[in-house]
C-alpha cells in the first residue's frame, strides 16, 4: 500500500501547474539533452565543423549557445522561485546565509572547473576533435569526478534556499 502523505505534503510547497515552474522544468532538462545530443552528433559527422570552417570554431559557436541556454535556465528557475510557494521556516538568517555558503562553494567549484579545462575543455571540446594534452587532476577534479555538475547544482540549491 502506497503512502501518498509525502506526496500530499510535496504538492502543498509546489505548484506544479504554474507555467513558471513548467518552463523551469523544461529549460532544466532540455539543456544537458541537447548538448550531448548535438556533441554526440558533431562527433559523428563533424558537420557542425564543417559548416563553420574549423572545430574550434564550431566548438565556441556551440559553447556560446550553451551558454545562452544556460542564461535562459536561470531565468526560468528565478521566476519559478519567485511564484512557488515560500516555506515559513526558511524565512530567516540561517537560511539565507546557508544558502549563500551552499552558492559560493558550488561557484568555486564551476569557476575553478572552467579555469582548469578553458572553454574549450568546457563546452565539448572533445567532441569536436580537439583535445588536451592530459588530463586536468588538479582542483577540483581532484575533490571530485564531476565538480561542475555538482557545483551547479549548489548553486541552484543555495539559490533556493536564499
Amino acid at each position: 500500500q502506497v503512502d501518498v502523505r509525502a506526496m500530499a505534503r510535496f504538492f502543498g510547497y509546489v505548484d506544479v501547474t504554474d507555467s513558471a515552474f513548467i518552463a523551469a522544468v523544461l529549460s532544466i532538462a532540455f539543456n544537458p539533452f541537447f548538448w550531448n545530443v548535438v556533441a554526440r552528433w558533431e562527433h559523428k559527422t563533424r558537420a557542425l565543423s564543417r559548416l563553420f570552417g574549423s572545430a574550434h570554431a564550431a566548438c565556441y559557436c556551440l559553447g556560446i549557445v550553451i551558454l545562452l541556454l544556460n542564461c535562459l535556465r536561470s531565468h526560468c528557475f528565478t521566476e519559478a522561485m519567485k511564484s512557488q510557494p515560500k516555506l515559513e521556516g526558511l524565512d530567516c538568517h540561517w537560511a539565507y546565509y546557508s544558502g549563500l555558503a551552499i552558492l559560493a562553494v558550488g561557484s568555486l567549484f564551476v569557476i575553478s572547473s572552467f579555469l582548469a579545462l578553458g572553454f574549450i575543455g568546457t563546452f565539448l571540446g572533445d567532441y569536436f576533435g580537439i583535445l588536451m594534452d592530459a588530463k586536468v587532476t588538479s582542483f577540483p577534479f581532484n575533490v571530485l569526478d564531476n565538480p561542475m555538475y555538482w557545483g551547479s547544482t549548489a548553486i541552484y540549491l543555495g539559490w533556493s534556499l536564499m
